[in-house]
């Protein structure tokens, strides 16, 4: 039985490999552009506005809402990067309910290419705000003995975040897999139902963490112009 989508080999040639989760990665991905292509084709600025504007509306403003909280002033700014992450481990978890659907975020090499996105995407936004010089000195705050720290943080909460996400979403397919070997009718129904709540909630503590270490490098300089 095939726990993760690594393990499912649909082409090979030589040493090329291509694997469910490439291909569940990719079509999803599709899916979401042409959906986001879909509901926004028709947006209206006044008069009656659509369901799907109404529902649209509401998540982006929610998103929006959950930035702030964390810190970022600036929703517009961040809510591509942020929203979009939340979206894909979301809609990750909401598939599983297609029989023989493998999430991708059950695959290592998945959770770390999220993992790396936040990686890169933290500096960038940092030197966007504070610029290039400002942003290194927040390395050295608040003092010079602290740069080695900095660094083994940066990196550590990188592999953090993606052992986390993939924990605890291949845990739930490895318990769905093993339900489904002894009791193969009520249990697995059931697991599924708690694995979409776990998805849900893994896309939400994923994105906001993003949102967090973005916030504590964009605001590194604050409490420096306060005084």
């Amino acid at each position: 039985m095939n726990l993760t989508s690594d393990q499912q080999i649909l082409w090979q040639h030589g040493f090329v490999k291509l694997n469910g989760t490439i291909v569940t990665t990719w079509t999803l991905m599709l899916a979401m552009a042409l959906g986001a292509k879909l509901i926004t084709r028709k947006l209206v600025t006044e008069g009656i506005i659509s369901r799907w504007q109404g529902g649209l509306e509401i998540v982006v403003t929610s998103i929006e809402d959950q930035i702030k909280e964390v810190g970022l002033s600036q929703p517009r700014k961040y809510i591509a990067f942020l929203g979009t992450l939340f979206l894909f481990v979301a809609m990750s978890a909401l598939c599983t309910v297609i029989p023989g659907y493998r999430p991708p975020t059950g695959s290592l090499s998945t959770t770390a290419a999220l993992a790396l996105c936040v990686f890169f995407a933290v500096p960038l936004f940092g030197i966007r705000e504070l610029g290039l010089a400002g942003y290194l000195k927040t390395y050295t705050q608040p003092t010079l003995i602290m740069l080695p720290f900095n660094i083994i943080s940066e990196l550590s909460r990188t592999l953090a975040l993606a052992v986390r996400l993939f924990g605890n979403m291949m845990s739930g397919v490895m318990i769905i897999g093993i339900l489904l070997t002894i009791t193969p009718f009520l249990f697995p129904i059931v697991m599924t139902v708690l694995g979409l709540l776990t998805g849900m909630v893994q896309a939400y503590i994923f994105s906001i963490l993003a949102g967090v270490y973005i916030a504590a490098a964009t605001l590194a300089r604050k409490p420096n112009a306060a005084g």
